[in-house]
């Protein structure tokens, strides 16, 4: 059995340092020790960190996972990386704690700044902090303070719902860093199709109105009954009222906008007014079928398929006419109306 390596030691850190230091290698590969004893690589998160720059000591056959976009040689920064922060499942982090330090307003969740920068002549690691995050969050993080984009690592919703959970605690403001535009507001609006109502609480739950209302249009399909107290209370009273108001605003809207029947035309010798109200009736039952639900989501195309078959029962070609004028402007009334809280 291959022996489980001890924890990094002083002499760890220096062959660490000693790799800091030297040109960093994208394609490095881990090479082997020996074989008796082979390298227990510490497990990264598949989908953020896949493929991170690792350290081999060939002494100890330890294995250090590095991030792939905080890394000592990515070009960040004009600036070198003065800060080192290690993941709970450890990963490597290196930062500038001149970003870090512009983006939080509490040091970064107390941790900076610290006394004494790196020091490459002495072999010190200088700022080095181990953080109770994931890889998969703190990568998230750390995006977001640099004000870049984090989608090409597909993180997945419950891992930016975790990450902007935990902005304020390193003091950072959810509402100043998930505006429109800004990289964390795209990648989370992205999953509103899948996660609308669990969105639409987050965005709620910091007062990030311009997610919320975004993320609304996809909740009209939404049975309001299914929201738990839970949600409810996570949702707050102001947007939830502004999500019932939304639907009972848009089923209003419907029962108004369908009331009118069509406009009469002047009788003639074989349409007058008696015979004009078979149409009257006709739609008058047809717009009780679709009011009596009054879904706030009801599409157009449905609208269309309930009221021109009433078309073929009529004789008259001016009823015909007044009937499709009809339904055109029901259907630009009904898409007019407001789809967003």
């Amino acid at each position: 059995m291959s022996p489980i390596p001890s924890p990094l030691q002083e002499t760890d850190w220096d062959s660490v340092l000693q790799f800091v230091q030297e040109p960093l290698d994208l394609d490095f590969v881990p090479k082997q020790v020996s074989q008796k004893a082979q390298p227990l690589q510490i497990p990264t998160p598949p989908q953020s960190h896949d493929g991170s720059p690792v350290v081999d000591d060939g002494e100890e056959g330890t294995v250090v996972s590095i991030s792939t976009t905080f890394y000592p040689g990515a070009q960040l920064s004009a600036l070198q990386p003065d800060v080192i922060l290690l993941s709970a499942d450890g990963v490597f982090f290196y930062v500038h704690s001149s970003t870090l330090l512009a983006a939080s307003d509490n040091g970064f969740g107390g941790h900076l700044p610290h006394p004494s920068p790196m020091s490459p002549t002495t072999k010190d690691l200088g700022p080095f902090f181990s953080l109770p995050d994931q890889s998969a969050v703190l990568n998230v993080i750390l995006h977001t303070a640099y004000d870049k984009s984090c989608t090409h690592y597909s993180p997945q919703f419950p891992i930016l719902v975790a990450a902007v959970n935990r902005l304020s605690s390193y003091g950072i403001t959810p509402k100043s860093r998930i505006q429109p535009s800004t990289p964390l507001y795209n990648v989370l609006l992205s999953y509103a199709p899948l996660f609308p109502l669990e969105l639409y609480s987050l965005a709620a739950a910091y007062d990030l109105y311009d997610l919320a209302v975004a993320t609304s249009s996809h909740l009209l399909s939404f049975p309001l009954f299914h929201i738990t107290d839970e949600m409810a209370e996570r949702i707050g009273p102001v947007y939830l009222k502004k999500l019932f108001f939304l639907h009972f605003g848009r089923s209003d809207a419907l029962k108004r906008v369908l009331l009118p029947p069509p406009q009469p035309h002047p009788p003639t010798p074989w349409c007058d007014f008696t015979e004009q109200k078979k149409l009257t009736r006709a739609w008058a039952l047809a717009s009780a079928y679709l009011a009596w639900d009054a879904r706030p989501d009801l599409s157009t195309s449905t609208m269309e398929s309930a009221l021109r078959p009433l078309a073929e029962h009529l004789t008259c070609e001016q009823c015909q006419a007044t009937l499709r004028d009809r339904i055109k402007n029901l259907i630009v009334q009904w898409s007019v109306v407001k789809r967003t809280i």
